[in-house]
């Protein structure tokens, strides 16, 4: 008997200790078991003012999202600094907003005319796992030499459009500020950002904002009725962070659609007479580079290569035309990247034939690859959707690879989402919108039937065709 029980106490804790091993190896950061392969450190995506940005306002605010969630308690002042002049810190007041994986700088006053400041996020900052960022990141910006913005804030760019009709009931609402809000206004109370339907019936929804967009979005708890008028409105009790509140509220409407779909057109406003648009440093061609509509940048005014490129539109260099592109980027870059559903694509599409809606990757397989001929296929219908939603790159393969529209060889309904950079290989042909957060590269040859518009960064052109599809 007492033979048998020790055999059996050897058992239980055998067992127990399998156990433990089982449930620790499933309890850890996702990361580092199957659902993540490997320790991934958080990086940071974007940042505003843009790295290298000239003309800054000076009442600005400096913004750094992150990949991925962030542990609020390390995004402090010793994490993210601002200096000046002679390395002289700036006095300001950091905050975390975790809807949007994004850190604030406030500064307490007004920063200096005309002067370069530097941004810092340390590997102090970590994700709500331990893991830190593997280097410091750092970015500069200068300031204008003149005061900007000042005055109440406007709403610059919505979507869907003022009056827009054929909405599909999953939309989302975007409305983009002409500056740097104070996320608290717009957040809550709930009665700053509404939307009503049908008449003053009140729409259940959560309401973001990205700091780093100045941009705010209404996500319905469910889908909109179809065939409905809905009324989206901002409030007066929307603030910048000086407190300036807008001037009146701003109200506009639009109408779901009489059927059932998955995916509404994405809205470039005045974005859409452009062939081109980059942020900063430059929009540089080399070659006989042609644009069949407008080429511009802004907040840089750097536009290299036209001649010899060429284009059928005009030049905006840095001028009002093209801020005013950029921000109706922002708004559509946004409304893409918070398009419902999604089926998630595996990590090249080569080869294959997608039909019409909205397609993903995920932070386990973030970037996204072309070998070889994809095709969108419309089932014969010229008006179909495709949004694709990127988290990290999109290259495509040299010489062999191309994007095919049968029933739309304009491919003026494809849009792509790119949450950094967008690179075309080598006399490939590529069909639809690049909305890069980062830039765009276009290599030698390669044909764009499309758009490629870059929010923070530079757009580089090779000898390439550039076939802008009719706006709306």
């Amino acid at each position: 008997m007492t033979v048998m029980r020790t055999y059996n106490n050897h058992k239980i804790w055998f067992t127990a200790f399998l156990l433990l091993i089982v449930v620790g190896a499933g309890c850890g950061d996702p990361d580092k078991t199957g659902r993540n392969p490997g320790v991934t450190p958080p990086t940071v995506i974007s940042v505003a003012p843009p790295d290298g940005a000239a003309g800054a306002c000076p009442n600005t605010i400096v913004t750094a999202t992150f990949s991925k969630a962030m542990n609020p308690a390390s995004i402090n002042d010793t994490t993210f600094t601002l200096t000046g002049p002679g390395n002289a810190s700036v006095p300001g007041v950091v905050t975390y907003d975790a809807s949007s994986n994004t850190a604030t700088f406030t500064p307490s006053s007004t920063l200096a005319l005309n002067t370069l400041y530097t941004a810092t996020i340390t590997t102090g900052a970590i994700d709500v796992y331990g893991n830190a960022l593997a280097s410091n990141f750092v970015w500069t910006f200068t300031t204008g030499d003149s005061i900007c913005q000042s005055g109440p804030p406007t709403v610059i760019s919505v979507a869907p459009p003022n009056l827009a009709s054929g909405i599909c009931p999953n939309t989302v609402v975007i409305a983009t500020f002409s500056k740097a809000m104070n996320p608290a206004t717009i957040i809550s109370p709930a009665t700053t950002f509404t939307l009503t339907g049908p008449g003053t019936t009140p729409v259940a929804g959560q309401v973001t904002y990205d700091a780093s967009s100045y941009a705010a979005t209404f996500t319905p708890s469910s889908n909109l009725a179809l065939n409905t008028l809905y009324t989206a409105t901002i409030t007066t009790g929307a603030q910048d962070p000086s407190g300036n509140a807008l001037a009146s509220n701003y109200v506009w409407s639009f109408t779901t659609s009489v059927a059932a779909c998955q995916a509404s057109t994405v809205p470039l406003g005045s974005a859409c007479s452009f062939g081109i648009l980059g942020a900063t440093p430059s929009v540089t061609s080399s070659g006989p580079t042609n644009v069949t509509g407008d080429v511009g940048i802004w907040p840089a005014a750097s536009i290299v290569g036209f001649p010899p490129g060429t284009l059928t539109g005009a030049k905006h260099a840095g001028d009002a035309v093209a801020q005013t592109a950029q921000g109706d980027l922002t708004t559509a870059y946004n409304y893409a990247a918070a398009a419902a559903g999604g089926a998630v694509l595996p990590a090249d599409i080569g080869g294959e034939t997608l039909a019409p809606g909205v397609y993903k990757t995920t932070s386990a397989q973030p970037t996204l690859g072309i070998t070889g001929n994809l095709t969108l296929d419309g089932g014969g219908d010229p008006n179909a959707v495709w949004i694709f939603q990127i988290v990290s790159s999109l290259t495509t393969a040299a010489t062999n690879s191309q994007v095919i529209v049968p029933d739309d060889p304009t491919a003026h309904n494809v849009f792509w989402q790119v949450g950094s950079s967008a690179t075309l290989g080598t006399t490939t042909t590529f069909a639809g919108n690049i909305m890069a957060q980062a830039s765009v590269t276009l290599g030698t040859g390669a044909t764009l039937n499309g758009r490629a518009l870059a929010r923070t960064g530079a757009v580089t052109l090779l000898s390439n065709p550039v076939n802008v599809p009719p706006c709306p």
